[in-house]
């Protein structure tokens, strides 16, 4: 019998992107069931359970019988959905979620956690290196095609700033603009070009701090701009990569490119000395959730070979850019372990079908 598997996905590109990744590798077929959050739950976060309260029902997949063996999720609201479709199964389906729960590991058959979260060791963790992110390389050929010409006429080095924004508890205001422009010069030298792109949390502050202080030789995107964006044909052409240290996302394209990588840090928020002691105090007491360790993340990157700190010099990086044990195998492994127990054949070969919405 062959077991049913539905990848349930959110609103975040990025993180859709590790579900499919999965999907693809799997011997059998995925059936994808795509959710619309409501609007106040889209940045908004509603309260953890097993519920579909957040999830607007007629833009959305359906979700009803015959309830899967296996659900892949990533994120909190998709999470919520999944456990909902689990007690709607009688307890049958099983989980398998991306990234980590706030709490309560043990409401999830298998949790895959990248080197950024900080989690116990436990018969349903997976700990794997880099997120299981990644750029098509179609996508990629692509852009660089199109890219081509604009990128031929810089002058060389090329170093690519990108920005992202504040995430707790670090801080990206007007006031780290100078440095992380300083930084990025300290690469190109007097003769290259900085192309600077912001990313959806690039505040507005920040933006105009950028605009501002861009150097005669530098070219800045705006994201929320008309401009075509020109993302991929900068990891296609880029010499040089300096990367905020907030963004997950960016940091793990670039690396797993095998692009030469400097990881900008950011500061501290100055209230979050005794707030982060506080903090760990509850973590460690089980009052509140497993916590996100971006300097875990960077020191990863580093003992790797796949990033610098921002201002050393960068380093090839080490061989191509697939991490040094093949996470993604790994993982669909694990997953294969959730459902073949049951006697199930494994002989279809990999594919995916979308559900339609309901209307």
């Amino acid at each position: 019998m062959i077991p049913r598997i539905w990848a349930v996905l959110g609103d975040k590109t990025g993180d859709n992107a590790q579900v499919e990744a999965i999907a693809a590798q799997l011997p059998w077929p995925v059936e994808t069931r795509q959710l619309v959050f409501k609007p106040r739950y889209r940045k908004g976060k509603p309260w953890f359970n097993a519920s579909l309260r957040h999830v607007e029902p007629a833009a959305s997949a359906r979700l009803e019988a015959p309830w899967p063996d296996l659900v892949i999720t990533i994120g909190r609201r998709p999470a919520m959905a999944a456990l909902w479709i689990r007690q709607q199964s009688g307890n049958r389906t099983r989980i398998a979620i991306i990234g980590r729960p706030k709490r309560n590991l043990d409401e999830f058959d298998l949790v895959i956690a990248s080197a950024q979260y900080v989690l116990p060791d436990a018969p349903n963790v997976a700990k794997i290196g880099l997120p299981l992110m990644r750029v098509d390389p179609a996508r990629l050929d692509a852009a660089a095609r199109e890219w081509a010409p604009v990128m031929a006429a810089l002058p060389r080095p090329l170093v690519v700033l990108l920005v992202g924004g504040a995430t707790k508890p670090y801080r990206l205001d007007a006031a780290t603009v100078p440095r992380l422009i300083s930084t990025a010069l300290g690469y190109a030298g007097a003769t290259g070009t900085i192309y600077v792109s912001t990313s959806r949390r690039t505040s507005a502050p920040v933006v105009a701090a950028l605009r501002q202080q861009l150097p005669a030789n530098g070219r800045l995107y705006e994201v929320d701009s008309d401009a075509p964006n020109p993302y991929l044909g900068l990891l296609a052409a880029g010499d040089t990569f300096v990367i905020t240290g907030d963004s997950i996302s960016m940091l793990t394209e670039a690396a797993r490119l095998g692009r030469r990588v400097a990881i900008f840090p950011l500061p501290l928020h100055p209230l979050w000395g005794a707030l982060g002691r506080f903090r760990t105090a509850l973590h460690w007491l089980g009052l509140v959730g497993f916590e996100r360790d971006l300097d875990a993340f960077h020191q990863w990157l580093y003992a790797h070979n796949r990033a610098v700190p921002a201002g050393s010099a960068c380093r090839e990086p080490a061989g191509s850019a697939i991490e040094p044990e093949d996470a993604l195998e790994q993982v669909v492994e694990r997953i294969r372990m959730l459902v073949e127990p049951a006697g199930r054949s494994t002989d279809e070969p990999p594919h995916s079908r979308t559900e339609e919405p309901s209307r």
